[in-house]
């Protein structure tokens, strides 16, 4: 008998929308599950430790007047004023660098037995805002070895200017890391000798950086009595492209680092052309499983005099919806295998372009996309399963 049924209620069963619904299905989980797994896939070149692009933040100073050269005022910032600062709408949150309260100098020997020196100064930032390898980027109270984050402008200053000039021998990144430097600090409480190691190079951040928990800990050690205002903000915008913020800049006298924004920009743009295009698929899925249900529901009217008759002999409107149940998840159970497919090849002409430009990236699992897809294969099979019982349940009272 349920042989029967079967063949009784698959008989009108409309070829073409089944498979108008079959590739749209396809398409629109395709686009869902490739939008997702790109973005996650791109997260670590796009906020990676060492990416070339983050989500936007601008470094922000207060203008360099005469006036404060003169009387050799302090420009830095309060606390109020980052306060001000950091309730703006388009603020999505701020971090003050926190300079060295002491005197640097930095000296590399030579293996010739000649030994070079400088004047310098240190900066720290919260780890999240530096865009370095971070994997080397921890201090240990007491450690013999302070690891330092360079600007990349000053490596290109020296290849492509200095060393030019003097005929010296150009220099790596690998080859500045390979170099201890012997940092010699004084303070007015103490001083203090430690061995430097560059660990990397940052190309947003204009300052030589440390870690913040060794800065913390030799400014209250060196320089205990001291106290000076942050000179810079580092600010993350909501939108990088919010006229606000140049506007609060030029009312308050402030200025920002113009070569900041150009990468946030794209981060920007790129993650809201991942949320739009997930959103297309979304769109063209609902729509799917709309042409899914009206083209059940029309079957369903077909056969309204069957299933009336065949609910009246006993059977149940469980098992007279069965048909249409497995119609509907054979269809999307199709579909999700094929867009499955799809992911898998297109990822894999993808992976190979971010490996190649970003050697650090590791493939992640694929297993949260296709927890995604049994998600979404649940949830359509749970509301065709109510819909389709609903429609069945009526057929008694129509």
């Amino acid at each position: 008998m349920d042989k029967l049924v079967f063949k009784l209620l698959y008989r009108h069963v409309s070829l073409g929308q089944t498979l108008g619904f079959f590739l749209a299905n396809w398409l629109g989980l395709a686009i869902v599950l490739c939008g997702w797994q790109f973005y996650r896939d791109a997260s670590p070149v796009l906020s990676g430790g060492d990416s070339f692009m983050k989500k936007e933040y601008a470094v922000v100073s207060k203008k360099v007047n005469a006036l404060n050269t003169l009387t050799r005022k302090q420009n830095g910032f309060s606390a109020e004023e980052q306060a001000d600062l950091q309730n703006q709408p388009f603020v999505e949150r701020l971090a003050a660098f926190t300079p060295a309260r002491f005197s640097v100098y930095a000296a590399v020997s030579a293996p010739s037995g000649l030994t070079m020196g400088t004047e310098m100064f240190f900066e720290s930032l919260p780890d999240d805002y530096i865009d370095a390898d971070l994997s080397q980027w921890h201090y240990e109270p007491g450690s013999s070895t302070l690891p330092v984050i360079l600007p990349r402008s000053y490596l290109n200053l020296y290849n492509f200017g200095y060393a030019r000039a003097r005929n010296l021998p150009t220099l790596t990144e690998g080859m500045v890391g390979m170099v201890n430097v012997r940092f010699d600090l004084a303070g007015t409480a103490g001083t203090q000798r430690i061995l430097g190691r560059v660990v990397g190079f940052s190309n947003r951040l204009n300052t030589i950086l440390v870690p913040q928990s060794f800065l913390e800990e030799a400014n209250a050690r060196l320089a205990p009595d001291g106290e000076q205002r942050p000179a810079r903000l580092a600010v993350e915008l909501k939108n990088p492209a919010d006229a606000r913020f140049a506007q609060y800049l030029q009312a308050h006298g402030l200025e920002a680092e113009a070569s900041m924004a150009d990468g946030g920009r794209a981060a920007w743009f790129l993650q809201l052309t991942s949320s739009l295009v997930m959103g297309v698929g979304a769109v063209i899925c609902a729509l799917a499983f709309y042409v899914l249900l009206l083209s059940v529901f029309l079957l369903l009217q077909k056969h309204t005099e069957r299933i009336r008759t065949l609910l009246l002999i006993g059977y149940s409107p469980q098992r007279v919806g069965l048909p249409f149940h497995l119609l509907a998840w054979a269809l999307h159970l199709c579909s999700l295998i094929l867009a499955l497919c799809t992911l898998c090849s297109l990822r894999n002409v993808w992976a190979a372009e971010l490996a190649e430009l970003y050697p650090q990236w590791e493939a992640p699992a694929l297993w949260p996309a296709f927890a995604i897809a049994a998600a979404l294969f649940a949830l359509v099979a749970v509301l065709n399963y109510f819909a389709v019982r609903r429609k069945v349940g009526a057929s008694l009272t129509s």
